[in-house]
């Protein structure tokens, strides 16, 4: 059994039966939920104003938790970037409180990766992936257990084979790989809008990973233009592309879409692009240590991040 904080530090729950519904099934599952006193808050579109999301972060890092949980992402966390309690988060890690989101949370990992180098993890969020009506799905359930458990080593997935196409030196008998790379990233919309703040990590010679949601297919090539121009992509040993879905492509487009990105992108970097990670706003997702180093092994169509 473990013991889970959830907290609220984005936007507000409006859905209060997937609130409940998240919240019984952990407890189903064994664990301890806690939940913290403002979880439920509400000013305008954000869990109750600053200084109260800014109290609920610090009492998730007060908390002893296992597991730190955000309910929901949103918007909201990058207002409170120069108010957060970086010495207590970084305490709560070492203390053993593990902290978990993705979509706006990625404003509070890259920005504790950037000043203290804390370790974070990308994964499930209370109400998208254990409140949904439907049972939640296995994989994420069973990458959120391993986390608890301490087992989770690492993760795969299957590439496609346009991957192989673009980059031949994946299929080669011995395959290819990284070692000892740190992992970082997240929602790619977040991340842009870090860039050239202090909250923005500055990592030569990492592994990217990024996604993103209802964001159209040239959006998406305007951010990954800006982080290209910043030279940070060029900067890693490769980049890795989880889901961008909920998007709707127009006749305007004719034939432009998510895989032109993706081929132009190729076209622009050295270093492979590679697509497929099971990893955004979808249900099926992995959890990602945020700030680890670790070993990107590719065979084939096989890829397989390795941590400790």
């Amino acid at each position: 059994m473990a013991h889970i904080y959830i907290y609220s530090p984005s936007g507000a729950v409006r859905d209060k039966a997937a609130f409940r519904r998240g919240v019984k099934r952990l407890q189903a599952r064994g664990h301890e939920v806690e939940i913290d006193a403002d979880a439920l808050s509400s000013h305008q579109r954000f869990a109750g104003d600053d200084d109260t999301r800014l109290a609920a972060i610090a009492r998730a890092a007060a908390s002893g938790a296992q597991v730190a949980l955000i309910s929901r992402g949103g918007y909201g966390l990058t207002r409170l970037l120069p108010r957060l309690p970086f010495a207590e988060l970084q305490q709560a890690v070492e203390r053993g409180t593990q902290f978990v989101g993705l979509s706006d949370f990625t404003a509070l990992q890259l920005a504790l990766l950037a000043q203290n180098g804390t370790q974070t993890w990308a994964g499930p969020a209370l109400l998208a992936d254990f409140g949904v009506p439907e049972e939640p799905d296995e994989i994420m359930q069973d990458c959120f257990d391993d986390l608890l458990v301490g087992q989770g080593e690492g993760t795969g997935w299957r590439l496609p084979l346009s991957d192989l196409r673009a980059h031949p030196e994946l299929s080669g008998e011995e395959g290819w790989g990284v070692e000892q790379a740190q992992l970082w990233g997240g929602n790619l919309s977040v991340l842009v809008s870090l860039l050239g703040t202090p909250y923005f990590p500055q990592i030569e010679g990492g592994i990217l990973f990024l996604e993103d949601v209802a964001e159209h297919p040239y959006r998406i090539e305007r951010m990954l233009t800006q982080l290209l121009h910043a030279g940070v992509l060029g900067r890693q040993k490769a980049v890795l592309l989880g889901q961008f879905n909920r998007y709707q492509l127009v006749p305007h487009d004719k034939g432009f879409k998510l895989q032109s990105v993706v081929d132009w992108l190729r076209s622009q970097l050295k270093v492979p692009v590679l697509t497929g990670l099971p990893f955004g706003h979808v249900p099926t997702k992995v959890l990602l240590p945020v700030g680890a180093r670790l070993d990107l092994a590719v065979s084939g169509r096989e890829a397989i991040l390795f941590w400790d």
